[in-house]
Parts: C-alpha cells; sequence; structure tokens
C-alpha cells in the first residue's frame, strides 16, 4: 500500500533500474554525480569515500541522521554512486529514495567492524591499490572511525583528503535549488513573526522559541539544523544559544537568530527585540548594525572577494566606536545542511578571505554586537543570494529595532 513516496515530487532510477523517490528531477543528481566523476578523473583519483550527509544528499538524494554512525557512501571516477555502507534502520529509505546502487548493512556487534566491510566492497569492486578521495572534513567522520579507516584501508589503498571535492560544488545553488532556499525564506520569516506575537512580559524565553518552531512546522518545514537562538536579558550578548529558559521580564532584550529549513535547505535570519524603555545606547547599536549589514549588502557582488564583506562589517562599527563589542568574521554559507549546524562553512565570511563570490552562492550576514559593560545587545542578519548585479535579498522583513 504505502510503496513510493510522492511528496518529494520526483522519482528517477538506478542504473540498474530501481524506482526512488527523490526531490529533484533525476537529471539534476546525474549532473552532480557526472561533475563529481570528472573532479576525480582530474585529480587522480579512482573514487571518493563519502562520510559527509550533505554530500549523500546532493549526490543521491539519501537523507537519514545515520551519519551519527560509521556510513560510508563510494562515487567512482566514472560519475555512478556504487555503493553505501551503513545499518540497517538506513536500508529502506537508502532503497527507495537515493540513488544508491548497492545497499551494504553492517550490523551493531562486538566484533563489529565497517572499516573492514567497507574495505571488502572496495576490494570487489576492483579499487585495491587505486588513490581514493575521503571526505575527512565533516561531522559524518569521527576521529576513532577515521583511525579505524586508515589503519584498515592504508595499505591496500592510497587515501587522501576529498572534502572539497563536493563541498566546492554545493556553494553555487541551481535555480532548482533557489527555489526550495526561498521556501525556507518564507518560513523563517513567518517564524520571526510569530516569535515577536509572543513576547510579553512574564512568559518563559522558551515559548518563544516554541512559537518560531511551531510556524516552522505548520508551514511544512523540517526541525532546523540548529537552533533557535533566543537569547534574553543578559544573556543577548552570547553568540551561542544557551540552556535553561528564562522568564521575560519588564524591561528586556532578545536576540533572535534562527534558520528555517525546507527540504533541508536552511535560510537564516536574526533581530533583536526590546520589551520596554529602550536606552539611547542600544538604539545607537543597532543603527549601528543596520548601517553595517545595508554597506556588506552593497559590496555583495560577483567578483568580490568574500574577506572584502568582513573588512566593511568591521570598520563600521568601528566607526560607531564598537571594535571591542563585535565579532571577528560576520557570517558564512548557507546550503542543506544536518546536525549539529546550520552553517555551510567553509566559507566563513572573515577579513582576508580571497574566496571570489559568484552567481549563485547563498550567504548569511549576521551584524552582532555584545557589550559586556552595558549588557546591552544588537543584531541584524540577512540570507541574500549573489546575483549578477545586486544580490537577492530572501526576506520580506527589513532590518528594525522591534519594541514590545
Amino acid at each position: 500500500m504505502f510503496t513510493s513516496d510522492t511528496s518529494l515530487g520526483h522519482s528517477g532510477k538506478t542504473n540498474s533500474g530501481r524506482t526512488v523517490s527523490l526531490t529533484f528531477p533525476e537529471n539534476e543528481y546525474r549532473g552532480r554525480l557526472q561533475r563529481t566523476g570528472q573532479k576525480l578523473r582530474e585529480s587522480g583519483l579512482a573514487a571518493l569515500l563519502v562520510f559527509a550527509q550533505e554530500s549523500h544528499l546532493y549526490l543521491t538524494g539519501f537523507d537519514t541522521a545515520g551519519y551519527v554512525f560509521f556510513q560510508c557512501g563510494i562515487i567512482t571516477a566514472d560519475g555512478k554512486a556504487v555503493a553505501l555502507l551503513t545499518r540497517r534502520p538506513d536500508q529502506s529509505q537508502a532503497l527507495r529514495a537515493s540513488l544508491y546502487e548497492d545497499v551494504h548493512i553492517w550490523y551493531n556487534a562486538n566484533d563489529a567492524d565497517p572499516a573492514a566491510n567497507l574495505a571488502s566492497i572496495l576490494r570487489n569492486l576492483g579499487l585495491e591499490g587505486e588513490r581514493l578521495g575521503v571526505e575527512l572534513a565533516t561531522y559524518g567522520l569521527t576521529g576513532f572511525n577515521w583511525e579505524n579507516v586508515r589503519k584498515t584501508l592504508g595499505d591496500q589503498f592510497v587515501l587522501e583528503d576529498g572534502s572539497a571535492i563536493v563541498r566546492d560544488q554545493r556553494l553555487i545553488k541551481s535555480e532548482a535549488e533557489l527555489e526550495l532556499v526561498r521556501c525556507s525564506a518564507r518560513l523563517a520569516d513567518d517564524a520571526v513573526e510569530a516569535m515577536i506575537r509572543s513576547v510579553r512580559p512574564g512568559v518563559l524565553d522558551s515559548s518563544v522559541t516554541a512559537a518560531g518552531v511551531t510556524a516552522m512546522l505548520n508551514g511544512g518545514g523540517d526541525m532546523p539544523a540548529a537552533g533557535p537562538m533566543v537569547n534574553t536579558g543578559p544573556r543577548a550578548i552570547y553568540g551561542r544559544g544557551f540552556g535553561s529558559a528564562r522568564q521575560l521580564e519588564d524591561v528586556d532584550q532578545i536576540v533572535l537568530e534562527l534558520a528555517a529549513s525546507y527540504r533541508r535547505y536552511n535560510v537564516c535570519t536574526e533581530h533583536t527585540v526590546t520589551i520596554g524603555a529602550v536606552p539611547p545606547k542600544q538604539e545607537h547599536m543597532h543603527a549601528a548594525t543596520v548601517e553595517a549589514l545595508e554597506k556588506v549588502l552593497q559590496a555583495a557582488r560577483p567578483g568580490e572577494p568574500i574577506g572584502r564583506l568582513d573588512d566593511i562589517h568591521r570598520s563600521t562599527l568601528d566607526h560607531f566606536g564598537y571594535e571591542r563589542a563585535r565579532f571577528s568574521a560576520c557570517g558564512y554559507s548557507l546550503g542543506a545542511t544536518f546536525r549539529p549546524s546550520w552553517m555551510d562553512a567553509p566559507p566563513m565570511i572573515y577579513s582576508g578571505n580571497p574566496l571570489l563570490l559568484q552567481q549563485g552562492m547563498v550567504l548569511f550576514v549576521h551584524i552582532m554586537l555584545g557589550d559586556a559593560q552595558s549588557g546591552l545587545a544588537a543584531g541584524v542578519g540577512e540570507t541574500f543570494v549573489i546575483r549578477d548585479g545586486a544580490p537577492e535579498r530572501l526576506s520580506r522583513i527589513r532590518p528594525a529595532l522591534y519594541r514590545i
């Protein structure tokens, strides 16, 4: 009765003819696989060992939380997703909703050795003695698992870092991807509006978080890859979320930073909300953050070094007198990511980063001030797409100091 998932919108076939459900048309994935194969050939690599969950999704449509265990895909230099090694809980979705040709299972046991299983699969594919790229820079490959892979495969295969092979491709979004990104942006705005409506003295800041998450899920979004971050009162100057709920007071401040996720594609936003009288200094701080954001957006053009955006962030806030209160970077790339982070970094937006901006990049710039002496905070942030000319601002909400 339940033999296919039509909610994803597309279907395709593996090379052997197995029908699978996909988020994008099959030819979108085939193009990605072919580009990956070309990069492998150019690098003299026979295959890529995929450990990043983001790469599994990008290349084959495989969507899972199974990357918290040993899980490896194999992409060969002819651009084929030939095999996946995973655990039993991930088998069905790998077979029904990914382009991996063969799905191999390793089972939990005292003597389980998935690295040895991987070596056997590679030998059966005729790859013994070949140079293989390995995705090392990922949460999907722990130091413990990498050490086992290195020890088990190191005398049979030549292993080298292949972390950038897929990651660099993912920086530039296709128009099909940007359609999903815009859906995420609408959900992010819906969440912010719901959160602001929920703010009042006496409520727990966790209820503000709940309002945002509820809006995103009711709108058809996924659970976000992290957050939301709702830092209130003395916590508003923190640069990370903080556990335990806090009750909002008659005079208070809130920095909201969140990512909305649709089909795993994230869009971030950041706003500042105040309750009661707003100190003039906080108004000045917020005005500085808005000016810095607008100047960064004006400079975000194809061909510009991404580090220049942070130069502008720094110089603007320093001009306002907030050198000691600002952060040392002002954003990062966004894409389809999984827990623990909505950030799709690298690249980070920091001074001196020479990476040139290209059309199709999706970036989140946030301008944050936290004054440790006064305890006052102000933050704004937007996600945008690099275009031929002015960037495409994805939010319908423009920066403002919200007053309750």
